[in-house]
């Protein structure tokens, strides 16, 4: 008889004719995401969202349920299907998804993953929406990105007063109703982004659909394209044009998927992209040959109007990234504690601690600037200071935590062996998963850039950044060190360009290990700084120096339930 981690239920193996199957570890699940991670609710406590702790555990109790598991995966296995036309050879533009997908989206929308602080406008909302985040992308991180779009184009919406008003309450219900229908015969609405073109990418300026105005006040038609717009069944869409006239001048634009009249609207999604990863959600290239749209914001100040939108899904972004790292982790803690080789159980062998360890500073310095950040933008409307830091240190956490998820997730495939090479473990779509947060809403360069012309515009832009630093500053060598780093090498703006990234990376690690060292054991802290600040560490996990403390941060990661 075999003992189940996912259901708690005895099972009876199918017989081998030729051999026992014995030392191989349970299936894995049946663990509350929340009351196992001790740096994610130390997090909510920290920035104001203990409030959120029964809500969350709440969400973590359903995303134990080894259904949900499974939904995760089947909706990764049987991928989006596009019905270009009816049977009568009508355009439909329908996306046919797995029922696992729609499961996981109701599970969401219940659990407000998506409107939380515009539903429930109080300290720290934003903080537990981005720790929802953490928890739903240990088990599924395709369904985040509409959700993720809906909770970040809610501000931007408002920007069209009348459309916030039909629009907002649709977009923040927690129902959830799949079907192609006018959203006034819908529970609930989703709201999706298409910028990019195929000749501008990123560079939004090189855009050249073109919006003609109508005879309406307000409302244009579209013409172009979009390279990149996921999550194309969402119900409606913001996207930017330059109006008819003024080449260069981008506005931003409300596009229904359905037109007042009942009737849909007119462009044409031409594909779906077959991706590496992120195959549960949808990506896809339009085409606008007539679209109606509404303007949202002043003319000629689309990008303007819609970065709020990017840089909360950047938040998203660096959340996902965070709880991949997490839930990779957990699973082979979960592998090595119940796999034995040479003698002993994996965890307890030197080599395989010293990786467990790694990963576990590396998932935990992730988490703790995740909570940060979110704290900073609740707390952005009545604290300028705050405001100035969330708006740099946003561009900074998705691009570090973006750049760990893919090497952190593969070391922790590798811990399980041949067996996490296989797609049933589930650590191949984690691995696949990884790369797209950062390439998503911008990518690497492109991060760094936004860095360097928030600078350009304030010159003290960096100011509350060093700052939080410094906090820190005096309780590790290593951080003082890189203090002086960073406070030399901004300095030099002429200079900047070129070392970017390098002045990127340093303020990430710099907030991280300030966190560490002020909020985390000492153990977890002293051992972050030496690695990844000194010069006690290689060039992969696994290669932390002597007198680390691999069992306890190792205990701390894995963390017997709370009550």
């Amino acid at each position: 008889m075999i003992e189940s981690a996912s259901s708690g239920a005895t099972r009876t193996a199918a017989p081998h004719g030729t051999h026992e199957v014995f030392n191989q570890p349970a299936p894995y699940g049946g663990y509350n995401l929340l009351r196992r991670d001790h740096a994610l609710r130390e997090g909510l406590e920290r920035e104001g969202a203990s409030w959120a702790v029964p809500r969350l555990d709440a969400l973590a109790a359903d995303l134990a349920d080894p259904e949900v598991i499974r939904h995760g995966y089947m909706a990764n296995r049987y991928v989006p299907e596009l019905h270009t036309h009816d049977n009568y050879g009508h355009r439909i533009n329908e996306v046919q998804l797995h029922h696992s997908w729609h499961e996981l989206m109701r599970l969401a929308r219940r659990h407000e993953v998506h409107s939380l602080p515009w539903t429930r406008p109080q300290s720290g909302s934003h903080v537990a929406r981005a720790a929802s985040s953490v928890l739903m992308a240990q088990v599924e991180s395709g369904t985040l990105c509409p959700l993720h779009m809906t909770y970040a184009g809610v501000p931007v919406l408002r920007n069209n007063p009348a459309l916030a008003a039909q629009w907002e309450p649709r977009l923040t219900s927690t129902g959830y109703d799949p079907r192609y229908r006018p959203v006034e015969q819908k529970q609930g609405a989703l709201i999706g982004m298409a910028m990019t073109e195929k000749q501008g990418g990123s560079d939004l300026r090189a855009n050249t659909t073109v919006a003609r105005p109508t005879l309406e006040e307000g409302v244009y038609e579209l013409s172009g394209h979009k390279w990149f717009f996921s999550a194309p069944m969402v119900d409606c869409f913001l996207t930017v044009a330059h109006v008819e006239g003024s080449p260069g001048q981008i506005s931003c634009f409300f596009v229904p998927f359905w037109l007042p009249d009942g009737t849909r609207n007119r462009f044409s999604i031409m594909r779906l992209k077959d991706k590496l990863g992120n195959r549960s959600n949808p990506s896809s290239e339009i085409e606008y040959n007539g679209t109606l749209a509404w303007r949202v914001g002043d003319e000629g100040k689309g990008i303007r109007t819609i970065i709020e939108m990017v840089s909360l899904t950047r938040l998203g972004c660096a959340s996902i990234s965070a709880g991949i790292m997490r839930q990779t982790l957990l699973r082979a803690l979960h592998h090595t504690q119940q796999r034995s080789a040479f003698g002993a159980k994996l965890v307890d062998k030197p080599l395989m601690s010293n990786v467990l360890a790694d990963l576990s500073l590396e998932s935990e310095a992730a988490t703790a600037l995740v909570m940060r950040l979110a704290g900073s933008i609740d707390r952005a409307a009545t604290d300028a200071h705050e405001a100035r830091f969330s708006r740099v240190v946003t561009a900074i956490t998705k691009y570090w935590l973006a750049k760990r998820a893919s090497p952190s997730t593969f070391e922790a495939l590798e811990c399980h062996g041949g067996f996490g090479y296989i797609e049933d473990s589930m650590m191949p779509r984690f691995y696949r998963e990884a790369p797209v947060q950062s390439v998503w809403e911008g990518s690497g360069n492109v991060i760094c850039l936004d860095v360097l012309r928030a600078i350009d515009r304030d010159h003290e832009a960096l100011e509350p950044v060093l700052r939080e630093i410094e906090l820190a500053r005096g309780l590790d060598p290593h951080l003082d060190a890189v203090i002086a780093w960073l406070r030399a090498a901004t300095g030099r703006r002429e200079q900047m360009e070129g070392i970017a990234r390098r002045l990127v990376e340093m303020m990430a690690l710099g907030l991280q290990a300030s966190l560490l060292l002020r909020f985390s054991p000492s153990y977890v802290s002293q051992a972050f700084c030496a690695s990844r600040l000194g010069h006690d560490w290689g060039f992969a996990f696994g290669t932390l120096g002597t007198g680390v403390a691999f069992k306890k941060i190792i205990e701390r990661a894995w963390a017997a339930e709370a009550g």
